[in-house]
């Protein structure tokens, strides 16, 4: 019986290219997804009509300063930035913590000194690291971060922090400004999320499914604009499909992707009365 539940590895990694961007499989024109015409590199014809906002945004770089602290006792204040007034997530990763069934729950931003070690670690479990592919040294891992932490801020990477610990791993993102946009009929403003559960004793006790359902409503709230959260699970990664039907998404389609195939997971803001 499979499981109901994300593991360590279940939720979504993004889409890898080693030639350094996101590339479709070469092969024979077919049709894509909703009858739009492939083109014989296999990508999407799509024409992806990119909002003026990432041009404005394309030379920035950083967060604003400041600080939103909490914590249990004994343990070390996690720091969050405050969200830019042009922010391409709004600020999503500055929100304080939020009440959930599982406890309280807050997306923390990455910093490399303080959290590197600790990241580095959860990609080197071989559960992980099947569908990261980011284990080996914590230089591995750094690349990986950094890269997001000085681009744009169509991705942010944060830790995700319940009661006081951190214990996941996640990357909240543009879908509509990232790679997967030619491989979906893509709407402006999808937001897309990357999870994953760094130790065995958090997973398969239903916090994958919760953390999921707390974390995409965050996002329907904070982002008036975004009418769709998005995911894109390995499709072998079966307690990622499960952990994601759990939290209100729904199977919409099977993704040829460059380095998977993917379950394309869709939680619609219009139907989030019926949850």
């Amino acid at each position: 019986m499979p499981p109901t539940d994300a593991d360590v590895n279940a939720c979504t990694s993004p889409i890898r290219d080693t030639g350094g961007g996101a590339r479709a499989r070469t092969g024979e024109s077919r049709t894509g997804m909703g009858g739009r015409p492939v083109g014989p590199d296999g990508e999407d014809t799509l024409d992806l009509c990119l909002p003026d906002e990432l041009f404005a945004h394309v030379h920035e770089v950083g967060v604003g300063a400041g600080s939103a602290r909490f914590g249990t006792a004994g343990t070390a204040p996690l720091t969050s930035a405050l969200p830019r007034a042009d922010d391409l997530l709004d600020g999503i990763a500055a929100c304080g913590p939020i009440a959930t069934r599982v406890g309280v729950f807050q997306l923390v931003p990455v910093l490399i000194e303080r959290d590197l070690a600790l990241v580095s670690r959860w990609m080197n479990d071989p559960a992980v690291a099947e569908f990261w592919a980011l284990s080996g040294p914590q230089a591995t891992t750094e690349e990986h971060l950094r890269g997001q932490l000085v681009g744009d801020g169509r991705s942010v990477p944060c830790l995700g922090v319940l009661d006081g610990t951190p214990m996941s791993y996640w990357e909240i993102y543009r879908a509509d400004l990232d790679p997967l946009a030619r491989h979906y009929a893509a709407r402006p403003h999808d937001t897309g999320i990357h999870v994953l559960l760094g130790d065995v004793s958090d997973r398969g006790r239903g916090l994958g499914s919760a953390l999921l359902n707390a974390v995409a409503d965050l996002v329907l709230d904070k982002r008036p604009t975004c009418a769709r959260v998005v995911a894109e699970p390995d499709l072998r990664n079966m307690p990622s499909v499960a952990a994601f039907l759990g939290a209100g998404f729904r199977f919409s389609a099977e993704v040829d992707l460059p380095a998977k195939q993917a379950a394309l997971m869709v939680r619609d803001r219009s139907l989030r009365h019926l949850l």
